[in-house]
């Protein structure tokens, strides 16, 4: 039973028999259901009286030759699939003929494999006869005598030409199927928005029309890229809570209400099915000190405005003011494509942070050790004699450099003569080739030395 359940599709084709242990023959019916591919489906007459269990493969009679197909229904729950189906009692079924062999499976499976081929061949032929047309899809018969084309149009289109230019190109019988956009998406299914299984491709038998009052009374924004499904129509989804709402808006004050107070007049600005509170303004078109209150008090307000009556506030006493509410959530935010990138430049801002204080440390640090340095070299000055001393009130010398200095003693010395400077580790051997120096030491030099 595993593995009759296992093998058995599981989609809007799928029916769970529950008359199926009923005993004495009452849920007997000797028509099947038998699927095809995607959604298509036909019934047929087991008139040799064969075992079928659902989920079997089997051949069953088409014109021209069979056609392969899985069963997925029996018994009596056959006769209301086929009520449903607007399918007459007098009308013609044909029958099965066998269980499908491994031949007739091979056959399929090799008829199968050109059905993508000769789709995308027979929409350049489309295209070169100028026909207005979408090919969606392509089925081939179980024993490859027989295609379905499936299209698509928005007007009426001439394809007589066409389909002999594809008897002629495939040498297979051509059979011609208009189809709507969400059949279409049907036939080839998808995984929608809400990241489940596209409803039509999964469970749905039927589409009924959808129009944007269902997202108007939702309180939906009309907008079409997030109401449009994969078929470009509105979204099936739509219609499946708009009678819940409908119901709950008929227990909410009009939308054209007006409430009177002492200091102002209210309009509708917006409603909140869920907890039942609207919000009023005091401007028409714009959001203007925005009052929000349940739909009771909105009763309350309105019996009193019949009766001539104004109250000081439309808020009651004791509750919570506009004012002390959190702050709104944008919706339109979540749109924002730089929405992802607002962390990330936080977390660069505390970097950023962080390094300039690292940095601003470092060069604390280094400040502190320039003066200190500058702080012994002044006490070096002082202990050599009275020039270096600091008194009380006096600003404190700068230190000099020490070969500038030199430089200045021996320029005293010499009596206005210009002498090469010497160095004092330099010995009397060193002072003939020191008056081949130039007078000024080059400043590259000099900062090396420093």
């Amino acid at each position: 039973m595993e593995e009759k359940d296992r093998r058995c599709p599981r989609g809007k084709l799928h029916c769970h028999n529950w008359l199926e242990d009923i005993p004495g023959g009452v849920a007997d019916f000797d028509i099947i259901e038998v699927q095809f591919k995607n959604t298509r489906k036909g019934y047929y007459r087991n008139s040799a009286k064969l075992d079928l269990e659902i989920g079997d493969t089997v051949a069953v009679e088409a014109i021209p030759g069979h056609d392969i197909g899985v069963v997925t229904l029996k018994g009596r729950l056959v006769a209301l699939q086929m009520k449903r189906a607007n399918i007459k009692p007098d009308a013609e079924i044909r029958r099965v003929f066998r269980k499908a062999k491994p031949v007739d499976i091979e056959k399929y499976e090799e008829a199968k494999a050109r059905e993508n081929d000769t789709m995308i061949r027979s929409r350049k032929i489309a295209e070169s006869l100028h026909l207005n047309m979408k090919i969606g899809d392509v089925e081939y018969q179980g024993d490859g005598n027989k295609a379905i084309f499936y299209y698509i149009a928005d007007e009426r289109v001439d394809f007589r030409q066409l389909i002999k230019v594809l008897a002629d190109t495939f040498k297979v019988r051509i059979e011609m199927k208009q189809i709507g956009a969400r059949q279409e998406a049907g036939r080839i299914g998808g995984i929608g928005s809400c990241g489940r299984p596209l409803c039509c491709a999964s469970w749905m038998t039927n589409f009924v029309s959808v129009g944007t009052s269902a997202a108007r009374y939702q309180d939906i924004s009309l907008n079409p890229q997030k109401l449009a499904g994969q078929c470009a129509k509105l979204k099936c989804c739509l219609n499946f809570e708009v009678d819940a709402y409908v119901e709950s808006v008929r227990r909410m004050p009009s939308r054209e209400a007006r409430l009177e107070t002492a200091d102002s007049t209210y309009y509708h600005f917006k409603t909140d099915i869920f907890k039942k509170e609207i919000t009023y303004s005091t401007d028409k078109q714009l959001a203007a000190n925005l009052v929000t209150i349940d739909a009771q008090r909105a009763f309350e307000v309105i019996e009193m405005n019949r009766r001539g009556e104004k109250p000081l506030q439309l808020m009651r006493d004791g509750d919570e003011k506009p004012g002390l509410k959190g702050k709104p959530i944008d919706l339109a935010s979540q749109d924002d494509l730089t929405r992802f990138d607002k962390s990330k430049k936080k977390k660069r801002k505390k970097n950023k942070s962080a390094a300039s204080s690292a940095s601003s440390s470092a060069d604390e640090s280094k400040s502190e050790k320039k003066k200190e340095n500058s702080g012994n070299e002044s006490v070096s000055s002082a202990s050599g004699g009275d020039a270096g001393m600091v008194h009380a009130g006096q600003r404190k010398p700068r230190p000099q450099k020490n070969r500038g200095q030199r430089r200045q003693n021996s320029d005293t010395s010499s009596g206005g003569e210009s002498r090469p400077s010497q160095d004092s580790r330099g010995g009397s051997g060193e002072s003939g080739n020191m008056e081949g120096r130039p007078k000024r030491i080059p400043k590259a030099f000099r900062d090396n030395r420093e």
